[in-house]
């Protein structure tokens, strides 16, 4: 597999939007990097964070050129709640290394969440407009911050996982959780 897609989403406003983060790697080789989709600097600056926080989970990338897409590309994208959907695209490219994930894992549902160095997933903000938008979008579930759980859990109707960390968050994707 050379490309993973996780449904995230990006605050518009009081509003969210739907956003797919695609990750795909072009053979093997020296890791490059090259993430397009209108991100804003927090969101640039996600790649030392996701790469570091998977490293300190334990956790491999695939190497060789990775981009990765944030569509639909004419939304800008801000803010950090993208880490943890690059995160899970990227190890999702290794199952090898790191464990497959279960079959449509990441089609059924949607994922945000800041990454710290060492793994943890952070809060973000807009955790309400952003699981409105996933249930409305059809997503059955939603990955969320475990410090966002509960303010998530006010939207009826989509199962959410609060997440302590990335090593948790691979873990229920590959039906462990």
């Amino acid at each position: 597999m050379s490309l993973t897609r996780v449904h995230s989403g990006a605050l518009h406003g009081v509003d969210a939007v739907g956003v797919e983060v695609e990750v795909n790697v072009r053979g093997r080789g020296d890791p490059k990097f090259s993430l397009v989709g209108l991100p804003d600097t927090a969101v640039r600056e996600s790649i030392d964070r996701v790469l570091t926080a998977i490293g300190n989970s334990g956790l491999r990338w695939p190497s060789g050129p990775i981009t990765i897409n944030l569509a639909p590309a004419d939304l800008r994208k801000e803010g950090p709640s993208f880490d943890l959907p690059i995160a899970l695209g990227l190890v999702g490219l290794e199952p090898e290394a790191n464990g497959a994930f279960k079959e449509d894992a990441l089609e059924k549902c949607a994922v945000s969440g800041e990454l710290a160095l060492d793994g943890r997933v952070r809060p973000v903000k807009g955790i309400l407009p952003l699981t409105l938008q996933a249930k409305q979008s059809g997503f059955k579930a939603i990955l969320v911050p475990r410090e966002n759980a509960a303010e998530a859990s006010i939207v009826d109707g989509i199962y959410v996982y609060g997440v302590p960390d990335l090593r948790s968050a691979v873990s229920l994707l590959q039906g462990e959780g």
